[in-house]
């Protein structure tokens, strides 16, 4: 199976202030794990797009990061530009890439949308795939009136209440935020500086005005030369060759031609071959033809090769990180993984027709899990190297000593709370795992159990690692509810296991 990749593209309102611009890029690429493939800053629309990719979940922190620095550094009260606009981070669609469904790219844009209005305070707004409501599917309908009509409008129309946050705009403005296909940004300029033919070759190119499905268009004017916009949002329906040739034969019509084009963003690879395959008549062609598709499939699969056990041969260097509380969320992350396993060979099935709610349900709570225990394989690895940091602090005076106490202090705290927050997922994903035994694909049921047994192990694991981080405070009786509490998960962790290894031999009959 392909190794998880999702893309996001994040729209920022700013592209006049490269320090701001430089900033938001920093915050994303201060998540390991993720890449930023393509920025691209237009001066006139003064709008920032960010193209990076990399896991689900590095991804969803990325985003979270970037619309906080946003934020703060973007006041809507006192921006301009040519393109429509509500919010400081305008736009944050997620794209499945490889080993992803759109189903998870929706609950990435759900826990996203829920995080930044809590955190932020910022209104939210589901659109595309992951929109709650079928006329919020298209961003259009959501960006009616700008920010600035949005800010009034909110407060007294019923219908502009954001999916999450407040019913109010602060200066970062409202973000919208969802999930999607590939969607292609492509400007095309003409031989005039005259909006109107631009405008009116954008209407005939779009469908909300009778023209190509999946083309949304729009005439602006940049660098006093007049710009067909077009987002592209199916190019396999409509392809890139037939949109400017149809531009170029509607330029004709008012005495114009095309100047040149441009991309925003990237392009799936698949449209510029369709598009030279047409241009070339290339009509018997392969995409095997292509060297570099060849290469790439030979180191792919060589790639993988080395990569499968990636996580076990770091857990088996000298290096102390990862460790024991690493391996927890790793291990139960795999079972989280089965859950989700069992619930989806269980949904479509006539037989369990009547659980299919249950197994939804249980799908989405085990892929939540499985992305917080994923990001908690590299967070118990950070709280070690924090105490390392502490540890390494000068101690050649009083006031040097005390610095670096205190700073122990905390570094070994957080590296107690850490697996602790491990330790709770642990315990929720036994529950789940209790849900897929009893009510799961009889086939699966094993894999339940694998998963209890899992999260099981991955719980005792963090739960010594809360207790051997306590025992090192200077004060442990700061932590004394985390001790006792955690201890209380594994007796529950047991009598779970229990329940689960009984329904695991009543329903396949083993003795």
């Amino acid at each position: 199976m392909p190794k998880a990749l999702v893309e996001c593209i994040p729209n920022f309102s700013e592209a006049r202030r490269v320090d701001v611009v430089d900033k938001i890029v920093a915050s994303i690429q201060s998540v390991p794990g993720v890449q930023v493939l393509d920025k691209h800053s237009d001066l006139d629309h003064n709008r920032t797009v960010i193209t990076l990719v990399g896991d689900p979940g590095a991804v969803e922190e990325a985003a979270f990061r970037s619309i906080e620095t946003a934020s703060l550094l973007i006041n809507l009260d006192e921006h301009t530009g040519a393109h429509p606009r509500i919010g400081a981070t305008d736009v944050v669609p997620f794209v499945p890439i490889s080993g992803m469904t759109m189903s998870e790219c929706i609950q990435m844009a759900q826990r996203l949308g829920q995080r930044v209005a809590e955190k932020l305070s910022i209104p939210v707004y589901l659109y595309e795939e992951a929109a709650s409501r079928p006329d919020r599917q298209n961003l259009e309908a959501i960006r009616k009136g700008q920010y600035e009509g949005l800010k009034t409008d909110i407060l007294v129309n019923g219908d502009r209440k954001p999916d999450f946050g407040p019913s109010r705009l602060g200066t970062a403005g409202a973000t919208v935020i969802g999930a999607r296909a590939p969607l292609i940004a492509f400007n095309i300029y003409l031989t005039t500086n005259d909006l109107t033919i631009a405008q009116k070759i954008a209407k005939a190119m779009r469908h909300s005005s009778g023209g190509f499905h999946f083309i949304k268009a729009m005439g602006v004017m940049v660098d006093e030369r007049a710009q067909v916009s077009m987002n592209m949002t199916n190019f396999r329906q409509t392809p890139v060759a037939r949109v400017v040739e149809a531009v170029r034969r509607e330029a004709e019509r008012y005495g114009v031609g095309i100047h040149h084009s441009e991309l925003v963003g990237l392009i799936p690879q698949d449209a510029m071959i369709d598009t030279a395959v047409w241009y070339t008549q290339l009509d018997g062609f392969k995409p095997d033809q292509i060297l570099e598709n060849r290469l790439y499939e030979v180191a792919q699969n060589e790639d993988t090769q080395k990569s499968r056990f990636e996580f076990v041969d770091q857990l088996a260097s000298a290096d102390p990180t990862p460790g024991g509380g690493s391996a927890a969320a790793y291990a139960a992350a795999s079972a989280a993984a089965l859950v989700a396993m069992v619930g989806k060979v269980t949904l479509g099935k006539k037989k369990y027709i009547e659980v299919e709610s249950q197994m939804q349900q249980m799908i989405r709570d085990a892929e939540d899990l499985r992305v917080q225990l994923q990001n908690a394989v590299a967070e118990d690895a950070a709280s070690f190297d924090g105490f390392l940091v502490a540890a390494r602090l000068p101690k050649e005076s009083p006031a040097q000593l005390e610095v670096r106490a205190a700073a122990m202090e905390a570094a070994t705290l957080q590296a107690a709370r850490v697996p602790y927050q491990t330790a709770e997922l642990c315990l929720k994903v036994i529950k789940l795992a209790l849900v897929a035994a009893e009510l799961g694909n009889l086939n699966a049921v094993s894999d339940a159990l694998s998963a209890a047994a899992l999260a099981a192990g991955g719980l005792k694991s963090a739960a010594a690692n809360v207790r051997i981080n306590i025992h090192n405070l200077q004060q442990p009786d700061a932590a004394n509810d985390l001790t006792t509490n955690v201890l209380v998960m594994v007796e529950e962790s047991k009598r779970l296991e229990e329940k689960i290894l009984e329904l695991f031999l009543y329903r396949t009959g083993i003795d």
